[in-house]
């Protein structure tokens, strides 16, 4: 069983920043991509950002300039630092990996979700 668990939510001022951690435990046999996905009320879920187990990075038009995403591939963990944070920022941020449990599945996972909230 695979468990990614989310933490660094929380309430902030317009411009101010939150920081964002996501660690993948269980029967992991290895991590490919890695990545942070927001929904919003009334909207879809959308990419914030994502990156492979090699690095490349990849983010979403809104966040582009103001998020950074990073992993640490030895514990398996993701972070997502937002800056200049903006009121349409607000929402539940989900962290997602795409891993194997024995080297010849795919699994894709995802977490429960942590609340961002920018507001003055």
């Amino acid at each position: 069983q695979v468990q990614l668990v989310e933490s660094g939510g929380g309430s902030v001022q317009p411009g101010g920043s939150l920081r964002l951690s996501c660690v993948a435990s269980g029967s992991i046999f290895s991590v490919n991509d890695m990545g942070w996905y927001r929904q919003a009320p009334g909207n879809e879920r959308e990419l914030v950002a994502r990156i492979t187990s090699g690095g490349s990075i990849n983010y979403g038009d809104s966040v582009k300039g103001r998020f950074t995403i990073s992993r640490d591939n030895a514990k398996n963990t993701v972070y997502l630092q937002m800056d200049s944070l903006k009121p349409e920022d607000t929402a539940v941020y989900y962290c997602n990996a795409v891993l194997s449990t024995t080297g010849w599945d795919v699994l894709v996972s995802w977490g429960q979700g942590t609340q961002v909230t920018v507001s003055s």
